[in-house]
Formats: C-alpha cells, sequence, structure tokens
C-alpha cells in the first residue's frame, strides 16, 4: 500500500496567532491597531501614521505568504498570474530562514503514475501520492478498459467508471464530489502539451469535471456508446443537440406525440433560426418516406415511449430509411432507459436521456445527456461549452448514486407494470401498449 508523503513534502510549521504585519515593529506599537475603518475626519487627523500602517500591510504575514504560494500554482486564470506575481515578491521579500512551500511542492511534482496489469483489466496508480501536490487529471487514463468483464447491465450500472479507471486518485469506495470551477498544471510544458493536444486533462469547470466524467463514462457503458455528454437538463441536452447538428435551412422531422417544450422549441424557436420542421404520426412510416423524398432531412428526431401517450417507434425501420437519405436519427429513450431498450444498436445515431427520470430515479437531481460517436457528441459539446448549460457535481455524484439501483428500480417497475396491464386489460377505457393484444405491440415488444 502507498504511504502517504505529507510530512515529506510539507514540513509541519506553526500558525501564529498574532501575525507581525508591521515589518519589524510589535504589532501593540503600532498606532492605532485594532481600529476598522476610521471616519473621514480621523483620516486626515490621523495623517501618515495611519498610511505609513496601510503599507506595511503588504509585507504579508508569513504564514498567508505560504499559503498564497500553494494556491498560485494552482491557477491558470487571469486572477491565477495576479497570484504569482504577489506571492513572487512576498517569496523575495521573506525572512532568510523561511523556505517557501511551493518549493516543497517542486520536489514531488516529478512523482509519476505507475501503470499496472493485472490480466483482467487495465489501472493507473500513484505511488506515494502527496496529498496537496498531486492534481486531479485524467492522464494516462484515457485508454483504460474498464468494463470488459462486465457484461450484465445491473455489473455495468454499478462499476463502470468507478473503481476501474476513474481519473480521481482515491480509495474511496464512492466517487468523490469534485467541487472546483478551474484546474492547474503542475508546470508550463505541461499545460502546452495540454493546448498542443499530447496530453488528456481538465481546464475549466464548464469544460468537464472528475465526477462528471464518471456519471458520463457510465452511461457510455449501459448504451454502448463512444461518448457521453451530460448537461443541466433533458431540454438543455435537447435544444444544444438540435442548435450543433442541424443548420440554417435544415429540415427536421418530429411526431405529433412529444413532450410539450421539445416541440415549442422546434416549431417556434428553431423556424427564427432558418430550420423547418414536418410533424408526423409515430407509427406514420408512409408519411416518413414520404417527407423523406421531396425535403432534404438533416434529423429525425423523436421519443420512444414517447411523452405522455407512451407510443414506440420502430427504431431499426425509422434508422435505415433516414440513413438512406441522409439523415441523422437521434431517439430519446427517457422512459426506456438504457436496461429496456439500446436505441444506438438498434440502429439511431444518437440518444438522448433526462437524467432526472429513471437515471437519477430520486426526484432530487435535474440533469440530461446525450450518447453516441465521438464526432458527433463532440460537435454538441463545442457548442454547449459555449452556451454553458454545465451539470453540477454534486448533480452529476447523485445520478451516480441513483444508477447503482437503477437496475433493481426498473425491474420492479416493469414487474409492476405488467401486473397493473393485465389486470386492466379488460377495461375499454384504459389505453395499453405493452400487451399482445394491444395496437402496436409488434414494435412494442422490442423494449
Amino acid at each position: 500500500m502507498a504511504v502517504s508523503s505529507c510530512a515529506r513534502a510539507f514540513p509541519s510549521f506553526e500558525c501564529r496567532s498574532d501575525a507581525d504585519f508591521s515589518g519589524g515593529v510589535p504589532r501593540h506599537d503600532v498606532p492605532n491597531a485594532g481600529i476598522r475603518f476610521p471616519g473621514k475626519a480621523n483620516l486626515q487627523s490621523r495623517g501618515s501614521s495611519f498610511f505609513g500602517m496601510y503599507s506595511l500591510i503588504l509585507r504579508f504575514p508569513p504564514n498567508f505568504v505560504r499559503q498564497l504560494s500553494v494556491k498560485a500554482r494552482r491557477n491558470c486564470s487571469n486572477i491565477g498570474l495576479a497570484q504569482v506575481v504577489a506571492a513572487s515578491w512576498s517569496n523575495n521579500h521573506a525572512s532568510p530562514d523561511f523556505i517557501p512551500t511551493a518549493k516543497a511542492v517542486d520536489a514531488t511534482a516529478a512523482i509519476a503514475p505507475l501503470d499496472i496489469t493485472t490480466g483482467h483489466e487495465e489501472m493507473a496508480m500513484v505511488e506515494n501520492p502527496p496529498c496537496a501536490a498531486r492534481p486531479v487529471q485524467i492522464e494516462d487514463l484515457t485508454g483504460v478498459k474498464y468494463s470488459s468483464f462486465l457484461s450484465y447491465d445491473g455489473s455495468i450500472a454499478i462499476h463502470a467508471g468507478e473503481r476501474l479507471g476513474r481519473g480521481i486518485v482515491t480509495d474511496a469506495i464512492t466517487t468523490p464530489v469534485v467541487n472546483t470551477s478551474a484546474y492547474f498544471f503542475n508546470k508550463t510544458s505541461d499545460l502546452i502539451d495540454f493546448k498542443e493536444k499530447r496530453r488528456a486533462s481538465f481546464e475549466y469547470g464548464r469544460y468537464g469535471n472528475p465526477t462528471t466524467i464518471v456519471a458520463e463514462e457510465k452511461i457510455s457503458a449501459l448504451e454502448g456508446a463512444e461518448s457521453t455528454l451530460l448537461m443541466a437538463s433533458g431540454m438543455c441536452a435537447s435544444t444544444v443537440m438540435l442548435l450543433a447538428l442541424v443548420p440554417a435551412g435544415g429540415h427536421i422531422v418530429t411526431t405529433t406525440d412529444c413532450y410539450r417544450k421539445t416541440r415549442i422549441f422546434i416549431e417556434t424557436i428553431l423556424p427564427k433560426m432558418g430550420i423547418t420542421a414536418t410533424v408526423i404520426d409515430p407509427a406514420d412510416i408512409g408519411a416518413l418516406e414520404s417527407v423523406l423524398c421531396q425535403r432534404k432531412v438533416t434529423l429525425f428526431f423523436t421519443e420512444s415511449p414517447t411523452n405522455p401517450f407512451l407510443r414506440c417507434v420502430d427504431i431499426e425501420l425509422v434508422s435505415k430509411l433516414c440513413h438512406e437519405k441522409g439523415a441523422l436519427v437521434c431517439i430519446d429513450g427517457t422512459f426506456a432507459t438504457p436496461l429496456n431498450q439500446k436505441v444506438l444498436a438498434l440502429g439511431a445515431d444518437l440518444v438522448v436521456h433526462s437524467a432526472t427520470k429513471y437515471l437519477g430515479g430520486h426526484n432530487d437531481v435535474l440533469g440530461g445527456c446525450i450518447s453516441g460517436p465521438d464526432k458527433l457528441v463532440s460537435a454538441v459539446r463545442n457548442l454547449h461549452y459555449i452556451l454553458g448549460g454545465a451539470l453540477n457535481p454534486n448533480a452529476a455524484y447523485l445520478i451516480i448514486r441513483g444508477m447503482k439501483t437503477l437496475h433493481l428500480r426498473v425491474q420492479q417497475q416493469n414487474s409492476t407494470a405488467q401486473r397493473i396491464a393485465e389486470i386492466l386489460e379488460a377495461h375499454p377505457k384504459v389505453f395499453l401498449s405493452s400487451l399482445t393484444s394491444s395496437v402496436g405491440h409488434g414494435v412494442d415488444s422490442t423494449l
């Protein structure tokens, strides 16, 4: 087991209860020490003594200098640049016996990940990682095959993206919540390698988060997708996808039974951008063939099962017809979940989920995701970086937690729904879509 090197990296030091702000003058000798924000008259009467004290405050207390030196190394933003300047000035003017903590960090920054192959899976570990010097990064983990031994959806929902191959170096069983808006690089060459795409890393909170990445990899494993992008809500995922993949002048085909807000966006917002739409019945394959022949269709988008009437679309046939005409197919599979319906395996290009529903499962989180080929998801991701709508890391954790019981919940929900449907099958006022006697059973049975 790796032994923490915190003691070696960060020598212990004593916190001073009464920091020396005066550059050698005892604090009790400084005039008016402890008086907060004197009035205008007092400022004028005290004159040089007050402003002399103000200039001396720029000589930071030693403990503050230590903390600032570390913080400056962890930030590549404009604010971080100011911190670097302040830390450098402070270090150069510190007492001879003061050694900045940043130098101790330099001594441990060279510790490299140790690749270990067990024969069953690939993992990356760090031997003796310093507690505060090791960045939260995803380097050396991009090729890890964490789901090679997982052949059961229940196991994938629990383990994928976490204990095997996650980028957060920790022994914790549960995935930590990384609440940060920015990330740091150990040295300038690391930043250059990242910018020139020779190194994988996090950069800014809107562009990615270690906790969110775990949830995305878990969903990708369930969907059999190359890539997944999580956003702040299901509507965010749907609208950003439409904006990213349908150009001005493009044409969309959607269905009459569809989530109301999605229909509003397609029929009222997209036309302002020169994007038109045709609305057809979910089961009307003839209408789909007609519009594919008459118009240059960019994208077919619907839900299966639909919201609210739970009508199912023949995804395999629709995908075949659309692909023959060069149109993309995106299916919102929220109501089915990846356990009941493998949208991508049926031929669709993309699958959208409102993670607020079954994936989260506990009515305490909002989220949405889109999964599919890396090329298409990357196009959506690039626009997402501009528009925002990033998922909070705490929300990502709740989705991860919810997915651990996804299989059990969906299994029980399927069983309960089947029993209710059997009891109500003979009732004339109940619309059914899951039994052999109902209309559309041939499509429904694919679930």
